[in-house]
């Protein structure tokens, strides 16, 4: 995979790179720094080719950019280098919702406005930053669940016994605890469905095969994957190809992904995932268009939510993923 990635971020780096007229003459550029979260997937790297290309030079923005290594003791420290160096704006990819309000109260005290992206920070820090834009991600897995539900429904299986082995994301991240949630609602409506196992994939595709493998050497008598990015769906997959155990539309295992990178997408086409999930990585432009905003005066809304899809095998083709921006 690590040559998908290598390709995608080249590949969204052309497509998201600036595109604006160029700053004026003597205009002052915006200086931002952005704590990114890490380059743990496919979903990650385009996120960060996105930021990248939308707030650069060329758009009236200087980049100050932090990769934290999935630490966030790393965001922290990149955080108060940020204030040190009197950016205009911290733009934040908070690996987990907690541990944020002594930093943020630094922001504050210098009058450094604080964004967040994708990843959301708990509600007691509300005040600490003005703005967010992102995902709804509970109602990404509400959305694939009903999809599950509908399906089970048309086959005449909604009544048989539905065990699901649950890969989860880092824990305490927004996504990990909407995506969750959704499940969790969904097997108390469900008396015939139960979680297997919870195995901690944190996002990686190596973490999820080497779990996903370890447990099917216990216990095979599974019926569905929850995976709450397609990373981990991806090294679940390996572990089921090495175990003999079919999977996709008409397999032994049924598969459901978040975040629908082009791959994942491909995979689906190819009868390999049921459903993916959308969850749009190409924040650079709106985080972009929310600092013009404020640069003019105007205050954003407090959250701005990104519309998104669920996608199946009938809903692809060679064409839409040509076109696909990541």
């Amino acid at each position: 995979m690590k040559k998908t990635i290598a390709l995608l971020l080249l590949a969204a780096l052309l497509l998201t790179g600036c595109a604006g007229k160029g700053t004026p003459t003597g205009e002052k550029l915006i200086r931002v720094g952005f704590s990114q979260v890490g380059a743990e997937s496919d979903w990650r790297m385009a996120n960060t080719a996105s930021m990248i290309g939308a707030l650069c030079e060329e758009n009236g923005f200087e980049l100050l950019f932090d990769n934290a290594k999935q630490r966030q003791e790393n965001q922290l420290l990149a955080i108060r280098n940020f204030i040190q160096q009197d950016v205009d704006y911290i733009v934040l990819a908070p690996i987990a919702e907690s541990g944020w309000e002594d930093v943020l109260h630094e922001a504050a005290a210098a009058g450094i406005p604080v964004i967040l992206v994708d990843r959301q920070i708990a509600a007691a820090y509300k005040d600490l930053y003005v703005t967010w834009v992102g995902s709804d991600f509970q109602a990404e897995g509400e959305q694939i669940l009903r999809w599950l539900e509908e399906k089970l429904e048309q086959e005449g299986r909604a009544s048989e016994p539905l065990r699901i082995l649950h890969i989860q994301g880092t824990d305490g991240a927004t996504a990990q605890i909407g995506r969750t949630a959704a499940l969790n609602n969904a097997v108390a409506r469900h008396p015939n469905w139960s979680v297997a196992a919870v195995l901690p994939g944190e996002y990686t595709e190596a973490k999820s095969y080497e779990l996903v493998r370890d447990y099917l050497k216990e216990d095979r008598d599974i019926q569905l994957i929850y995976s709450e990015n397609d990373n981990m769906s991806f090294g679940a997959m390996r572990a089921l190809d090495e175990a003999g155990i079919s999977y996709g539309p008409g397999g032994d295992v049924m598969i459901l992904s978040f975040d629908a990178v082009r791959e994942a997408l491909r995979l689906c086409l190819d009868g390999k995932l049921d459903a993916c999930a959308e969850c749009n990585p190409l924040h650079g432009p709106r985080v972009a268009a929310l600092i013009r905003q404020m640069e003019e005066g105007r205050t954003p809304g407090k959250l701005n939510y990104v519309l998104e899809s669920v996608f199946t095998q009938s809903d692809l083709s060679p064409a839409f993923l040509e076109a696909r921006e990541y």
